[in-house]
Order: C-alpha cells, then structure tokens, then sequence
C-alpha cells in the first residue's frame, strides 16, 4: 500500500514538474502573423530597476504597447534590481503592463538579474506566476547551461504552418579563472550551442525546412569586433580591448562605415568564443541576433548575412542618457520572414508620436527635437570619420 501511495505522489510530482514547459509550449501556439501578414516584437531592454520603478519608464512602456501593438514583448535582460525582499514585487510591477495590455512577453536574463540572491529558476517562476497565460517564458532543458533558454515559433496568418521562430539565450554572468580572478563577461555555453544546433533540426523536421528565425540575448557575440573593428597584433593598454580567445582590437577606431546607429560604448562581449556565431551559421536560420547590456549603443552591422543588432537601455535607474534612451521594434512580414525590419524608438521619437505620453513624462516638444537634433548630429559626424580604422584595414 505505501508503496502504492509513493508511486503515486511521485507521478504526480513528475506531472508538475513538466506542467510549466508544456503549457508555455502550448500558449505560444497562439504567436502567429496577423491578418496583414506582420508580426510585431518590442524589445525592452535593461530596465535595471528596483520597487518601485521608475514611473517615466512604466508610462513609455504602457504607451508604447498601446501605440504600436506589438504581437510579443521580449525584456532583453537585467529586467529587475533591488534587494530580494522586493525582487518579486519589482518582477510583478514590471509584467503589469503586459497582462493588463494582454500581450505575450518572454525574457532573457542579464548579469545583474540573479545578483540580488534570488537563482535565475525562482526568477522565472515569478515571472510566470505574476504574468499568467501572456508569459511565454520557460527553460527547455534545465540540465544545460543557463535559464529560460527556449524558442517560440510563430505560425501563418491562415493555418498552422510555423513560418517563423523566436530563440532566447542565456549569456549567463561572469566568468574567473582557476584562482577566481575576474576575467569578464560569461557567453553561450557549448552545451546549450548543442542545445540550439538540435531544437531547430527538429524544427525543420516539424516545419519541412529551415525556419527564418532571429535571436535574443542579453550580451553581444565576440564576432562584433571582428567586423568593427581591426585587429591588431599586440596589446595597447586601455586602447585595446582583447575577445575572441585573445585577439586584440584598438577600441579608438572603429570602422563606421559598417554599422548603422551610435557606438557609444565599446561592445562588451565574453573574452571566450565558444562558437555561437559559428553554429547559426551552420544552421543558416538566425538572420538577426537583438541584444542589449550595453546601454548607450544603438548600432546594427551585418556579419556574414546575420545581424548583429544592440537595442538601448530603456533604464532611467542604473544609467541615465537623454540621447537614446528607448526600446526597439522589430516587424516580419510573413511574405519574406528571413528579413525583418528593426527601428529604435526613443522617448524623444515618441514624445513627439504620442502627445500624451510627452505630457505624462514632461517632454517639451522643443526638448524632444533638441535631443534628436543632436542624435542626427552625432550620426553625421560618425559617417565622416573611422579614417584611422580605414587605414588599419589596409594593412591588417
């Protein structure tokens, strides 16, 4: 009889444990292309705030979902700081807009999101808890590296055939050597490069063919300095930065001519490639890979046929810029889901779209077109320069 009973609880502990993956499974059946053939994400990144959050920020987020309606809302990472007694209340305020607007939302974690002592598999239960059915969020292994790593096809406007896919990484945290010294930033992990390089060949199994599909992270891919700028064969101190398993790239000069968008910062990738890049182009399904964590940077650049893509911080806690303070929306068109368009918002492009929000945050409309003035400024002058990168190109 005990063991009866055992069998029983154990059957349903094992129902349980696989409820939550099965279910966001399910709901995301409901991601599909409207009836105008788009499919719409907004990418929000770094809202690095803690409880409550910044109110100015709450606004821009529930304006901008009620002025461009996007199909799913991705948060890019570092979505929530603050001390471990408020942590779920900060995730809760932070999913309201998304219930309240019922729009689907998943997530990738940044560095700092777990740093507060709560584990990334508790966070994730709370953003499931507090987000319901519009939480798509959910870990597709748990015995591979990282958490809520996961893929959501997006489906035809007419039909069930799966035109899409959405993929989210976890880039994880930080990474020491053998007597714990701080070598820098975390990347994908073979095991869930394995991971990926399987899920979509079952995926193409499903869907009778590569899925077009993007990505979302929370850190950018070494290979952004392979093609931004040169590499060089010794190190200058703090003019160079060394990624891609010690290669050296002078961060003074790089080549503007290749990207679109403000480089505000040096991209801060893992010192080490575990060869990410390398398996999406085997795959040949990613064409656009949306990062955030660099919080001024709005650059786009393409590395053989994939783009890589850095969407600015949304934060008015942790970083504070006037100049590109914003979100990025994304839109497939279901006619040609291998190529998107993506565009930077800012809550100076906004203010002056949606007067209520102007009035709400306090924008002036002459504040508003000052900051994009000076954007288009800094724009014109970022295409004029990069001789020294030119030169260095010549040579390398």
């Amino acid at each position: 009889m005990k063991k009866r009973i055992l069998a029983a609880v154990l059957a349903l502990m094992l129902v349980l444990a696989t409820a939550v993956p099965a279910a966001a499974k399910a709901k995301s059946d409901a991601l599909r292309f409207d009836e105008n053939g788009e499919f719409r994400i907004l990418h929000i990144c770094d809202c690095q705030d803690t409880y409550p959050a910044n109110e100015k920020m709450l606004a821009y987020i529930n304006h901008m979902l009620d002025y461009y309606k996007p199909q799913l809302v991705v948060l890019g990472g570092d979505n929530t700081i603050g001390p471990e007694a408020t942590k779920e209340l900060a995730i809760q305020e932070l999913v309201t807009p998304f219930v309240e607007h019922k729009v689907p939302f998943t997530l990738v974690f940044g560095n700092h999101d777990h740093e507060q002592g709560v584990d990334k598999a508790t966070l994730l239960s709370y953003y499931q808890k507090h987000g319901g059915e519009y939480c798509l969020a959910y870990d597709a292994d748990t015995s591979v590296s990282g958490s809520a790593k996961h893929n959501l096809p997006v489906l035809a406007s007419e039909g069930n055939d799966i035109k899409f896919n959405v993929w989210m990484f976890d880039t994880g945290d930080y990474v020491t050597d053998e007597n714990d010294k701080h070598l820098g930033y975390d990347s994908v992990r073979e095991d869930q490069i394995n991971w990926y390089k399987q899920t979509a060949k079952d995926l193409a199994k499903q869907a009778g063919g590569t899925v077009p599909a993007i990505a979302f992270q929370h850190m950018i891919v070494g290979e952004i300095y392979e093609v931004m700028f040169p590499e060089i064969p010794f190190e200058l101190g703090d003019l160079t930065e060394t990624y891609n398993n010690g290669k050296h790239y002078p961060i003074v000069c790089p080549d503007t001519s290749v990207f679109k968008g403000h480089l505000f910062e040096p991209p801060s990738p893992g010192p080490f490639n575990y060869g990410q890049v390398d398996a999406m182009l085997e795959i040949g399904d990613v064409k656009g890979l949306f990062v955030g964590h660099d919080h001024y940077n709005t650059y786009e650049v393409n590395y053989k046929g994939i783009k890589l893509i850095n969407t600015p911080g949304v934060t008015h806690h942790a970083y504070d810029t006037a100049l590109t303070r914003g979100s990025r929306l994304i839109t497939v068109k279901e006619e040609n889901p291998a190529k998107f368009k993506s565009q930077v918002i800012t809550y100076n492009d906004f203010a002056l779209k949606d007067k209520d929000f102007a009035k709400e945050v306090g924008i002036s409309t002459i504040e508003a077109v000052f900051w994009i003035f000076t954007e288009h400024l800094l724009l014109f002058l970022k295409n004029i320069s990069g001789i020294g990168a030119a030169i260095l190109y010549m040579f390398n």
